[in-house]
């Protein structure tokens, strides 16, 4: 070999070597025949686990869920009020429910059931992603898989159980037929109401027979499924309504899609809307409005319905048994002792709620509903579709005291500010004209806020509003716990008369917030609820500072008055400091007392219901009209007498410097009663009526003797007017019987 060939051959050898050292380490291990072996040999892993696990997993006798369990209900004490475990479930045979029927539920949840494996392994696995990562709930499951979950396993969100579920589907499918799994899964699913399986539906939400359900029907309760609470028509939001008709026309347009329903047939379709919801059984009187609003409670903590509706739960109330009894007694004995239905017929309109909440942890410790739930289906303790009328007028002022709002010619909104209280005086500084009559049309002139509080003055409340700004009025609403969704929570004028709907438990959660020096106050009824080990995480219900303790505890001053000397005299108790105001809504469709001592909160209602519609509770118990001050305060009064039998007079621990509660500041100079009211609103006393033709003979803005404030005793007011409720027509402190009850 000559010296050229040698060179070369060293070069090439010296070429193979780099080449080979670029090709050592990680890289070698990863050629695309490497990558290939992996992912088959993963794969290969894969089924081989998988096989494991068919193998190893059998179907299993029918859960608990199939032979549901008694739910326990216990008073605050521990002492056991009801049990709920009857499931009102009865199985048909595939061959009674209409073959449309049946595709109703299979265009809902499955539409290719019929020619599926029995699961869904895209579905499965999103489900197994969601499920590790803590993401909660999962759609995607087939019918099969669904029965299965219903029928063999529970409703725990765990990797586990989402793993037995496909394997047992699998096997499932391969075992029974399809028609076989769709009966189970129709049979076995929950449709709310208290009804399993499609039978006690049909009955529940359409009073008849599964054979005799139109499509339409089928189409309901199919939708219903996915959301029992959500999508029942008679307990269903705006919101909740609007999402089951989106799910309706979801049904039936899928229908059109596979063919099992005509296009022509389907475009006449008319949403059915189901009747109203049956009485439950064996829930009479006040257990039945107690069960429902704890499972609606319990629900809204993540508590699945299906689970609880399987039963083992034991659930704890906040409903103390003696306070609950004073109040039902208080109900008899205030008023419907005195009705006579077949004598009158408004006797028999007149309804009556009532929610009486522990300020300082907020449980409702009494609750009064109605009739019985028996009787009367919807609670009149969280019925929200009357006006709380003038109780809303506190709110109106905590919002100023909140704001620090101002008249129109810039005063400071206090409790001695005056305003003009001449009835059907037009609002000033609104686009939106509103002139409002007082009670009767009483004109009341120049009058401070703590006497237009006391004596319910429409007028300088409407003025109010509009001065502290309307949209800041209801956002201090909202904060206190009013509902933003309520019907006519529209922001104009008129709302200062409380015109929006509200519950007797909304009220009694407000003037809790007030109570509790402004630290929000959301009333639950349920104390604890364990199944098991398992104890859902519930909301607490004091939690947050909706208003500053010094707007609260001048609001609650201020509301002192009312009792004192105002409209609410009828709750008076020697030497317990009671804080309230009443309300009449227009025609005497609805009249309430709200109202609270330092250690409990009550709000009670009364309601004229006539068929379907809201009638007038004028000459009620054989009387005239209906005001706040009237029967609700009599109620309110006799209830929180005997509630409170055995503990000491209270006293508020107020931190203000104005309002009733507050001693009276030192008698102006004479210098100073002559000046002219200029820091009114209205620039001159008004035309239609004058302080003197007012029942101005009415007691005095002195503070209640029951009530001590930790502030100053300073009153501040309009600086160079003096405050009318203390001008020399007014009674002495304690004076009582000169103030016509007024809303």
């Amino acid at each position: 070999m000559g010296r050229a060939e040698e060179r070369r051959a060293r070069q090439k050898g010296a070429r193979r070597a780099k080449r080979a050292a670029k090709s050592g380490g990680i890289r070698r291990f990863f050629t695309w025949k490497w990558v290939l072996g992996y992912v088959l040999g993963f794969c290969a892993l894969l089924v081989g686990a998988f096989f494991v696990l068919y193998l190893w997993v059998d179907v299993p006798p029918a859960n608990a869920a199939a032979k549901a369990e008694a739910n326990i209900y216990k008073y605050s004490d521990g002492t056991i009020m009801a049990r709920t475990g009857d499931v009102n479930r009865e199985s048909v045979p595939l061959s009674k429910i209409p073959k449309k029927v049946q595709h109703t539920f299979v265009a809902a949840e499955n539409k290719d059931f019929y020619g599926d494996s029995g699961v869904s392994f895209t579905g499965t696995a999103r489900g197994l992603i969601n499920t590790a990562l803590g993401r909660g709930k999962q759609g995607g499951s087939t019918i099969t898989q669904q029965y299965v979950k219903n029928y063999y396993l529970s409703q725990e969100q765990t990797v586990s159980r989402k793993l037995k579920e496909l394997v047992i589907s699998l096997k499932v499918d391969q075992q029974k037929s399809k028609d076989y799994i769709l009966a189970g899964y129709i049979n076995t699913s929950y449709y709310g109401r208290g009804a399993y399986g499609v039978q006690a539906a049909a009955r529940a939400y359409y009073n008849k027979d599964v054979e005799d359900l139109s499509v339409e029907q089928g189409a309901y309760l199919a939708s219903v499924l996915q959301a029992p609470s959500q999508y029942d028509w008679a307990a269903a939001g705006p919101k909740g309504k609007k999402l089951v008709k989106a799910r309706w026309n979801y049904v039936l347009d899928n229908m059109v899609q596979k063919h099992w329903l005509p296009e022509s047939e389907r475009e006449g379709m008319k949403f059915p809307v189901p009747k109203e919801p049956s009485p439950i059984p064996g829930l009479d009187g006040q257990t039945g409005y107690f069960v429902e609003e704890a499972k609606r409670e319990l629900f809204k903590a993540g508590v699945n319905e299906n689970e609880f509706g399987a039963g083992g739960w034991t659930v704890t109330l906040n409903i103390d048994r003696k306070k609950q009894k004073a109040l039902e007694k208080a109900v008899r004995t205030e008023l419907t002792d005195k009705l006579d239905p077949k004598k009158r017929t408004v006797d028999k309109h007149a309804q009556v709620g009532a929610v009486s909440v522990d300020p300082k942890s907020g449980g409702i410790v009494a609750m009064y509903g109605g009739a019985g739930a028996t009787k009367h289906y919807i609670s009149n303790a969280t019925r929200s579709d009357y006006q709380p009328a003038s109780t809303f007028k506190p709110l109106i002022l905590a919002s100023a005291l909140e704001n620090g709002s101002a008249t129109q010619d810039g005063t400071p909104i206090t409790a001695s500010t005056v305003y003009d209280g001449t009835s059907r005086r037009p609002v000033k500084g609104s686009i939106t004209g509103f002139a409002p009559p007082n009670e009767d049309n009483v004109s009341y002139g120049p009058i401070s806020v703590q006497k237009a509080m006391n004596n319910s003055v429409n007028s300088a409340f409407a003025q109010m509003a509009v001065d502290v700004g309307l949209d800041k009025v209801k956002n201090t609403a909202i904060d206190l716990g009013m509902n933003k969704a309520a019907g006519g929570f529209d922001v104009r004028p008129a709302m200062s008369l409380g015109v929006m709907g509200a519950s007797p438990k909304e009220m009694a959660g407000v003037y809790a917030t007030l109570d509790n020096h402004g630290k929000k106050v959301t009333p639950a009824i349920v104390k604890s609820a364990e199944k098991g080990d398992e104890r859902p995480q519930l909301p607490d219900p004091t939690n947050g500072q909706a208003i500053s303790r010094g707007a609260a505890d001048s609001v609650t001053s201020v509301l002192t008055g009312v009792v004192d000397d105002g409209t609410g005299q009828a709750v008076r108790q020697q030497g317990q400091a009671v804080a309230g105001k009443t309300g009449t809504s227009d025609d005497n469709k609805s009249a309430w007392f709200s109202g609270y001592t330092p250690d409990l909160v009550t709000s009670v209602g009364m309601f004229g219901e006539g068929d379907k519609k809201q009638v007038s509770l004028k000459g009620t118990a054989g009387g005239g009209r209906v005001n706040g001050g009237g029967f609700p305060a009599e109620i309110w009064a006799a209830y929180t007498k005997t509630a409170l039998s055995g503990q000491k007079a209270s006293k508020f621990d107020l931190d203000t410097d104005m309002g009733a509660a507050v001693k009276p500041p030192a008698p102006p100079s004479s210098s100073e009663t002559t000046e002219s009211p200029s820091s009114s609103p209205s620039s001159s006393p008004s035309n239609s009526g004058s302080p003197s033709s007012s029942p101005s003979s009415s007691p005095s803005d002195s503070g209640s003797p029951s009530a001590t404030s930790s502030g100053s005793p300073s009153a501040p007011g309009s600086p160079s007017a003096p405050d009318p409720s203390t001008s020399s027509s007014g009674g002495p402190p304690g004076h009582q019987g000169r103030n016509k009850p007024q809303p």
